[in-house]
């Protein structure tokens, strides 16, 4: 048995919720576009829809990193960092992935890239300077983890999908408040108006639908990526330490987007803790209490 002994379940599931928001988009689509009497809504929203996931697939990381300001490293300028991923790499099968450092207090780390082939690492400066070796060791593990599951195509393009929805929802309202709703002799009146009534519904729940998808998926692919990530290292209490050095720092990254939130080893808002079963469906990460907790239970 392989450290990535899932891997292949993952990428069947990847492909499967990758499937599934895009019949959601074309479901929403559709009854966007009976309700405004435009079939051409559909069609553009399929096609946008699919442009969206293609930029995504092949430039989502150059993206995501630019927006975080993080900039390239190598052996010859930070040795230490990039030996400790190479010598993981080597112990799980992978390829070494580009390593970035971004500038800023906030301790933290992430993983993006399309494939293996092309993924990348990214750290904060506050992270390299609060963490020890082992400590350090467990959070390349846990990103490293996420490349080899294939969870970073899946967090970039879900991303990119649920955003969308946010538009096209926003759009039906913008257009709907103007007048836009169909009125059409040639159907029933009674068909007519369920039809406008499931589309205002469907531009409410869909978005929160969406984001609440991606926020299920995202602390599922948490816990799968701590628990190989500490089977990497063979050393589950260095992530443990790490996550609780990291949920104890205050500091807030500089540059943040909401949107990307979960692609984070722990929440970059620094947000109070969720409580109560609403609170936490909305949560962009599991609880690291619990997440500590499963952790330390790997090593009785």
């Amino acid at each position: 048995m392989t450290i990535y002994n899932q891997k292949d379940k993952n990428i069947r599931l990847t492909w499967i919720y990758l499937v599934g928001f895009l019949v959601f988009v074309i479901v929403v689509g559709w009854v966007f576009s009976q309700a405004l009497g435009n079939s051409s809504i559909l069609y553009g929203a399929v096609i946008f829809a699919f442009i969206m996931n293609f930029v995504s697939y092949w430039w989502s990381d150059k993206i995501v990193l630019a927006m975080n300001g993080a900039k390239e490293i190598d052996r010859k300028n930070a040795r230490d960092v990039y030996n400790l991923v190479e010598n993981l790499c080597i112990t799980a099968g992978l390829p070494v992935p580009k390593i970035y450092i971004i500038e800023d207090v906030s301790p933290n780390a992430f993983a993006t890239g399309r494939n293996p082939e092309h993924a990348v690492v990214a750290l904060t400066t506050g992270l390299l300077k609060i963490l020890d070796k082992q400590e350090l060791e467990g959070v390349i593990a846990h990103e490293l983890s996420h490349i080899g599951n294939r969870d970073i195509l899946l967090g970039t393009v879900v991303t990119v999908l649920v955003g969308f929805i946010a538009i096209l929802s926003d759009w039906f309202f913008r257009i709907s408040f103007f007048g836009g709703l169909k009125s059409d002799d040639n159907k029933s009146g009674n068909a007519q108006l369920i039809i406008t009534i499931v589309a205002l519904v469907l531009a409410i729940l869909a978005p929160i639908g969406a984001i609440l998808m991606q926020l299920a998926i995202s602390r599922k692919r948490e816990y799968l990526a701590d628990a190989d990530g500490a089977l990497l290292t063979r050393y589950p209490e260095g992530l443990a330490s790490a996550l609780e050095k990291l949920s104890g720092s205050s500091a807030v990254l500089k540059r943040i987007n909401k949107s990307m939130a979960h692609m984070y080893i722990v929440n970059p808002l620094k947000g109070k803790a969720a409580k109560g079963f609403t609170a936490r469906l909305f949560m962009t990460h599991p609880p690291i209490e619990e997440r500590i907790a499963k952790l330390r239970t790997m090593d009785k």
